[in-house]
């Protein structure tokens, strides 16, 4: 026989060992395949926020300000969001086996450099570098999961896959404080290198590869005045009060930012094969479903950076107080997310994603209610309700979203989805940041208030456009 013959020959009796060594320890292959994938996700994921709480202590140890060091998180966050859809297309193309493989190196060996980094400047750029490699197992393995599910199976996988995305960050930031003081900051992305690599390899032994997708082509200059004009916009807003709204800086940056996110539109109106296609905009079942997780986004990531600098400077708590109260939000997120996908599967997403919503919203409300008096049993209250309302809704809104395209745009929307929720989030960060700092006049707690006030806001029309929404048929 040929050697092509053989290999051919040789596929199937490969398939058939690795699917009887994973029997062998009483697990089924898309288990397997699934704990694999959100494996590869959480690991890439838990640093990205790890140093939220303890910026201080990594500025002091390079030198550096806090100012400098906090964009060791922005622009990670920013890098994860922009570089999302370029992998999701480059999955279609040449199989997301490949591309999840791939980032789970990348994030590896940047992560690993990262933890020799020798001034701010450096640890800030190969941060980036390890969250824009990682950024490709999120729309992979999501492309993943909704081949391996039917789409009125995909809410229950889809809400793991959930609490795995949004909620490795919030752990990094709860674990961040015993792990630093513990170990160090550097020894944890020194860390994270070979588990990086381990997990790649079990992933290029375990994974399927996807059918691979004729014809695509990459949007590179959508690509570029997105990414581009996001980070000025986000560094306008950042920087807007401390430099000043009316400096020349913040004015030009604000405006290119503005000026390329039009450029950006209307490129996508115009390209054979746009990185957001502006068709899904006009879909009910795109459009509002990924709206309302941006916004729902906003609240929950704002929130989720502004409360731990709420509690330690506005009502004086310990960071090792902080780090067991700010617990609620992640495990009431871990709680209700498997257990919401069954909730969702009897009254149907819209009901999902507007019950959601809205719990946020009260979160929002009773978190800015907080003073220094407050009861802790009130503040975790106010953090869980945040967990609960994610936990229902975005899986709901996510399955939504995956059951309105085509199996062919799987990577593509996938890669939008994550792209719009990390905008919000980022955009939640910053903005409301620069209400706490535009009103500290009126008092710490006060101006983390209206900055709360300003996320419960938006979480109001994250639900009125999840009412929005069509729910599947079951």
């Amino acid at each position: 026989m040929t050697a092509g013959v053989d290999e051919v020959a040789l596929t199937p009796l490969r398939e058939r060992v690795r699917s009887a060594l994973v029997e062998r320890i009483g697990i089924s292959r898309r288990k397997a395949t699934m704990s694999v994938l959100l494996a590869g996700v959480f690991t890439v994921s838990f640093t990205i926020t790890l140093l939220v709480v303890v910026l201080s202590r990594v500025a002091e140890d390079l030198d550096s300000t806090v100012s400098v060091v906090s964009w060791s998180i922005t622009a990670p966050m920013l890098a994860f969001a922009i570089t999302g859809p370029a992998f999701g297309r480059l999955g279609d193309l040449v199989g997301h086996k490949r591309v999840f493989v791939g980032g789970l190196l990348g994030a590896g060996l940047f992560a690993g450099l990262a933890a020799l980094a020798p001034s701010a400047s450096w640890l800030v750029a190969l941060r980036t570098l390890s969250a824009a490699s990682g950024a490709a197992t999120g729309p992979s393995a999501m492309a993943f999961i909704n081949r391996m599910f039917d789409p009125q199976e995909r809410v229950r996988p889809l809400a793991t896959w959930s609490f795995v995305t949004a909620g490795a960050p919030v752990l990094g930031v709860v674990a961040g404080v015993p792990l630093v003081e513990t170990v160090g900051w550097r020894v944890i992305f020194l860390a994270q290198a070979p588990l990086c690599v381990a997990g790649a390899l079990l992933a290029w032994w375990l994974l399927r590869d996807t059918e691979k997708q004729s014809g695509v082509r990459f949007d590179a200059a959508g690509a570029i005045t997105l990414g581009v004009g996001a980070a000025l916009v986000l560094l306008g807003v950042n920087r807007g009060t401390a430099w000043g709204w009316s400096s020349p800086f913040i004015v030009a940056s604000l405006a290119s930012g503005l000026v390329l996110l039009v450029v950006f539109g209307t490129i996508e109106r115009r390209v054979a094969a746009p990185m957001v296609p502006p068709r899904w905009f006009r879909t009910r079942n795109v459009a509002f479903p990924v709206l309302s997780v941006s916004l729902n986004n906003f609240g929950y990531m704002g929130g989720f950076i502004l409360v731990p600098q709420m509690l330690d400077k506005g009502v004086g708590l310990s960071l090792e107080t902080i780090g067991w109260v700010i617990i609620a939000r992640p495990l009431t997120f871990a709680l209700a997310a498997p257990l919401a996908a069954r909730v969702t599967m009897r009254t149907g997403e819209r009901f999902a994603g507007m019950f959601g919503s809205m719990t946020v919203f009260t979160s929002m409300i009773v978190l800015s209610t907080v003073r220094e008096a407050t009861p802790l049993w009130v503040i975790a209250l106010g953090l869980a309700f945040s967990g609960l309302g994610l936990g229902v809704a975005s899986p709901a809104l996510s399955s939504l979203l995956a059951n309105a395209v085509d199996d062919s745009e799987m990577g593509t929307a996938s890669a939008m989805h994550q792209l719009m929720a990390q905008i919000g989030a980022l955009l939640g960060a910053a903005v409301m940041i620069s209400v706490h700092e535009a009103t500290l006049d009126q008092g710490v707690l006060p101006s983390y208030s209206n900055a709360l006030v300003v996320g419960a806001a938006l979480c109001v029309v994250a639900g009125l456009l999840a009412g929005e929404v069509r729910s599947t048929v079951r």
